[in-house]
């Protein structure tokens, strides 16, 4: 840990324990507080780790912030996004045990309200901040390793983050919130609680609207609309519950950088604010790197207790659709005119097919022929990606030359219908409780992919583009069919409860290319059958008990491997893992610990490779870029984490994970005993919370170690130490008919630490500086 790290972790300290004596009331002085609520119980009694959001968590972020921050404190979860409001997806990474959910890997499973989210990726696939506004976020529960057998996830390798949304409240009521923050934040929200509208139905719909530019140039204009609706009806002795949300966000991302990049100017990412005019260097307007995602998602769900069965079923809807743009630095030429003729693709109204490119145009003169460069002129354009050669500079031409370059969109539409049944039997087997319970989860998707080329207007003067495309570079369907079935039986013997349970996935995959019948390609990524067991012994000591489990985890063959024409099928497996977690559990009125040994064996480890470098990006790539299986991965590690109330006002919580995560099998650029990049060995939060009448306040600083950006573990991104501040106050009722006002200011990494955040593809992204938020939230 450097000196600077030191320091901030020593004034962070002295902060928490300054403050800790300041809200500490003298011995005896007065009353416990009636209102102070009991510890939140963070693991639930299963035979494996899980955790659980608390209330706090969710105040150490804004409202501007996305679901996902929320989990960052938890063991084992690190959390990276480029920048506090977790505005850019392409930036967005998550790192359980050496398992990762980012550009490289899909091995993290998320569910909503327990629906499986439809896959992860950048290309088509959605994370929980799609589906949830942070004010409508119930909690969100962590299963890090073996998990609930019952998960609705084919990527849950390193296990499943499942985000739940907030029930209607009992009678009517409208909850108002603004927040302000750095970089031009701003988010209106807005949500009606009916009340009882119907006999034992209640409901809510929310509406909120975000802005927000970038910590870098400040010229992102990133956009979010959302809106979100739940009804629960009691319908007998049924309970029914309907949950919709419309999501619609225009992102502007944030650029990978190289240790050297970092080094040298820790304050850019490379992307630029201004257009220059200059093609090779307008590659990097930021404006021009952006992400546009509309997300439909609906379920309606149906429970049934009965005195020794429960039953419940769901059918869901999604409906994904965007693009991602790039602004390529040349014409690609994809038709043949003949001798002298000018280029086809600079006339407007006439577009290519598929096809392949013939060549690159870069410069024409006024009549559309190209034009070559000065032999003799060396360029002097020495950025980006260390400059360019003479077919990029205008330099290099003669007066008059006319620079020509593309808007490139990647398109992006997924259609998805499911449903889900469970039942669970009741009985006994002597004097013993019984449980059996089984389900059944089948899906089925079809996702489209298109990629188009418009020729920029003019180049010389910015990025407005012609909206018919002079090249339709591909058009193809993948069509994706999964089914999961389990069964797992618990016996609470009373001295221990043990339970064992199988699983099977079945999951078919195809490609239709929509020009060319014959490019198609279909793949089967059938799981074996997958064992679970685990026990819980109570241990002589009330409120301690002992957890084992084991888990046979599966991540299916994502429909992207198939994007590539030059993925080698037959040599793509599935990915896999074998889960152990061994721990103890402690639960009281005023202390919640647990402690967590896990070893996990991972076999197929499939790396996405990315077109995008800070070397530079090949922008005529088949498409997003390539996936291969590098070997196996062994990880072990220790979680550990305790809540304690110290008094009627404050509490303490801290968490610390050891991983160790190595590569075990070595494949080409993947050393075997090289420790897996983007893993984290040690972390560790320390969190203080107050909360007296109606004042509230916290810190928490978590640390993160030394990580490896890339596989052959030459490249370090050091460690750092982020902090996080909030205080608020609830004001009473300001006039008749108004309920509470509460005002909350946040401050995320309070002392600015410059680092780098989100690793992928073998570089990183910078991590965001300090940022201040204020929230004013009225409820009438």
């Amino acid at each position: 840990m450097s000196g600077s790290t030191l320091s901030k972790l020593a004034l962070s300290i002295s902060f928490a324990l300054s403050a800790y004596a300041v809200m500490t009331p003298a011995f005896g002085a007065e009353e416990p507080d009636e209102n102070m609520e009991s510890i939140t119980v963070v693991g639930k009694s299963v035979s494996y780790a899980n955790n659980q959001t608390t209330d706090e968590m969710a105040k150490q972020q804004s409202n501007l912030t996305s679901v996902l921050a929320i989990i960052d404190n938890l063991p084992g979860v690190l959390i990276n996004e480029g920048d506090t409001f977790g505005s850019d997806d392409w930036s967005t990474t998550v790192s359980i045990r050496g398992f990762q959910l980012s550009l490289d890997e899909q091995q993290i499973g998320i569910t909503i309200d327990g629906i499986a989210n439809g896959n992860s990726n950048y290309g088509g696939g959605a994370k929980a901040n799609r589906y949830i506004d942070t004010e409508n976020l119930a909690a969100v529960e962590v299963s890090q390793g073996t998990g609930d057998i019952a998960s609705r996830s084919n990527e849950a390798l390193g296990g499943t983050l499942n985000f739940t949304t907030i029930a209607p409240n009992d009678t009517a009521q409208t909850t108002l919130s603004w927040s302000q923050g750095n970089f031009d934040a701003q988010k209106f929200f807005v949500r009606y609680d009916t009340g009882e509208i119907a006999k034992d139905t209640f409901a809510w719909l929310s509406v909120s609207n975000s802005r927000n530019s970038d910590w870098i140039t400040g010229t992102a204009e990133n956009a979010r609309d959302h809106i979100a609706a739940k009804v629960v009806s009691l319908l007998g002795e049924v309970e029914v519950t309907a949950y919709a949300s419309w999501d619609d966000t225009h992102e502007d991302n944030y650029q990978r950088v190289s240790l050297a990049g970092f080094n040298q100017n820790p304050e850019s990412d490379g992307l630029i604010a201004e257009w220059t005019g200059i093609p090779y260097v307008d590659q990097v307007y930021r404006q021009a790197w952006s992400t546009l995602r509309e997300n439909l998602f609906g379920y309606v769900s149906a429970e049934y207790k009965g005195d020794n069965i429960e039953l419940n079923a769901n059918v869901y809807y999604h409906q994904n659709e965007g693009r991602g743009d790039w602004v390529p630095q040349y014409i690609v030429d994809v038709k043949a005119d003949g001798d002298n003729a000018p280029h086809s693709e600079l006339i407007s109204g006439q577009t290519v097919n598929g096809g392949s490119a013939l060549g690159q145009l870069f410069f024409v003169d006024k009549a559309g022929n190209a034009l070559s460069p000065d032999a003799n002129c060396e360029s002097s354009i020495t950025f980006p990606y260390g400059g360019a050669g003479a077919v990029y500079d205008p330099a290099c031409y003669t007066a008059g030359a006319v620079p020509v370059g593309s808007y490139r969109h990647t398109h992006y539409k997924k259609e998805r219908l499911g449903f889900n049944a469970d039942f669970t039997w009741f009985s006994k087997i002597g004097d013993m409780d019984n449980s059996l319970r089984g389900g059944i989860w089948y899906e089925d998707y079809s996702r489209d992919e298109s990629r188009d080329w418009h020729k920029i207007i003019d180049s010389r003067t910015s990025a407005e583009f012609d909206h018919t495309p002079y090249w339709l570079e591909y058009e193809r369907t993948f069509p994706v069919e999964t089914t999961m079935f389990y069964l797992e039986n618990e016996l609470d013997m009373d001295f221990a409860t043990v339970r064992l349970g199988v699983k099977k996935f079945l999951v078919d995959l195809e490609r239709v290319d929509n020009f060319d019948a014959t490019n198609g390609a279909a793949i089967s990524s059938d799981s074996d059958v997958l064992i679970s067991a685990g026990v819980v012994v109570p241990m002589p000591i009330d409120g301690l008990e002992l957890f084992a489990g084991y888990a046979e985890n599966f991540a299916a063959i994502k429909d992207t491997v198939l994007e590539r024409d030059a993925s080698t099928l037959d040599l793509v497996t599935p990915e896999s893992a074998e889960n152990l977690d061994l721990g103890l559990r402690y639960v009281s009125q005023d202390i919640n610990a647990s402690l967590t040994y896990y070893s996990i064996k991972f076999d197929d480890r499939l790396t996405f490779i990315a077109p995008d470098s800070p070397d530079g990006i090949d922008y005529l790539i088949g498409t997003n870029g390539s996936y291969v299986n590098v070997g196996g991965v062994e990880s072990s590690g220790i979680e550990a984490s305790v809540s304690v109330n110290l008094t009627d006002t404050i509490s303490i919580y801290g968490a610390y994970t050891n991983n160790n995560s190595e590569y075990t099998e070595g494949s080409i650029g993947y050393p075997a005993g090289n420790t897996v990049f983007g893993s984290v060995e040690n972390m560790f939060v320390v969190s203080l919370d107050w909360e007296k009448d109606n004042r509230f306040a916290g810190l928490s600083s978590k640390w993160v170690d030394d990580r490896f950006i890339d596989a052959a573990n030459t490249a370090v991104a050091d460690a750092y130490l982020v902090t996080d501040l909030y205080a608020g106050v609830t004001i009473p009722s300001l006039a008749n008919g108004l309920g509470d006002l509460e005002l909350r200011f946040t401050v995320n990494n309070l002392f600015d630490e410059s680092y780098l955040g989100g690793i992928a593809g073998q570089s990183a992204w910078i991590g965001a500086p300090r940022t201040a938020a204020f929230n004013a939230t009225l409820k009438f």
